[in-house]
Order: C-alpha cells, then sequence, then structure tokens
C-alpha cells in the first residue's frame, strides 16, 4: 500500500483510504500513531480539514472534539492496562505545532520507560525512536489496534 494517505491524513480518513484509523468518531476520526515506542500511542483527526485550531470550531463542535479526545484517552488507557501490567497513564495533548490541521495526541505512558524520560514530556525522548523502523506501525501493533478498537467501541455504547 503506498502512504500517499500520509500527505493528506484528513482527506483519505473522510474518502475511507487511511489504514491508521481506527473508529470514526462524533467529530474526528480515532487513529494509531505512526510510531509505537511507547504501545497504543493515538491521534484524535478532526474531520474537517480546514480547521487548525480548536478555537476555529463552533461550541458545539468543539465540546464533541473534547469528548472524542476524552474517549479516546480513556480507549487508549483501558486497552493498555488490559495488554501491558507496566501501564501507568495516557498524556493528552493538543499542540499543533507541527501539522496545520487540529488533531490531539493520546500517550500511554510505561513504568518500563527509561527512568530518565519517565516523567518528561514524550518529546523529549531520543530522535531515533521517531525514525527507528522497530517502532514504525506495522502487523506487529495489531492487537493494541484491536484492542483500542474495542474499547471505543464499549465506551459508544
Amino acid at each position: 500500500m503506498s502512504d500517499a494517505w500520509r500527505r493528506d491524513r484528513i482527506g483519505s480518513a473522510l474518502r475511507g483510504e487511511n489504514p491508521a484509523v481506527l473508529r470514526r468518531l462524533d467529530a474526528g476520526f480515532a487513529v494509531i500513531g505512526d510510531v509505537q515506542f511507547l504501545p497504543g500511542y493515538s491521534v484524535l483527526l478532526t474531520d474537517d480539514p480546514a480547521v487548525q485550531r480548536l478555537s476555529d470550531l463552533p461550541k458545539r463542535r468543539r465540546l464533541a472534539f473534547l469528548s472524542d479526545m476524552d474517549r479516546l484517552g480513556e480507549a487508549v488507557e483501558r486497552a493498555c492496562t488490559r495488554l501491558d501490567g507496566a501501564f501507568r497513564r495516557v498524556n493528552l495533548e493538543i499542540l499543533g505545532n507541527t501539522d496545520g490541521f487540529l488533531h490531539a495526541h493520546v500517550w500511554p505512558r510505561f513504568a518500563w520507560e527509561p527512568a530518565e524520560l519517565v516523567g518528561l514530556p514524550v518529546w523529549l525522548y531520543p530522535r531515533e525512536r521517531w525514525s527507528d523502523e522497530q517502532y514504525g506501525l506495522g502487523p506487529q501493533h495489531n492487537a493494541v489496534r484491536a484492542a483500542i478498537g474495542e474499547e471505543l467501541d464499549r465506551l459508544a455504547a
């Protein structure tokens, strides 16, 4: 499969062509992250590629996006708790410094992380963690993908 969807993550999700999509939510798409050095890393994408920041959304849509972020965070928490006894918490972030569209990061954090990094923002991990092929999203992450999807479904019920 081509990586062309990466150049238009939201458009490809809207067209059903983004393979990282876990579920369609009320105001966006829950997707599994491109890197998995912290297994379960996920992102909530807005469903409108023109929206750059949370404040661009009307209040009702803003609250729906934040509710989706909460739901994805809880799904990642539940899935990671089930899959890894060293799971500690999730970090939720809306940054937008690199990609110009509204999105939220959901980072699971674990007790097995290096002591010098466990209490720091994930963005301070060494650059090689972000590009090392062993951490790239692939079939080895099918179990965590499925677990997060199942939890998203449970939370929607």
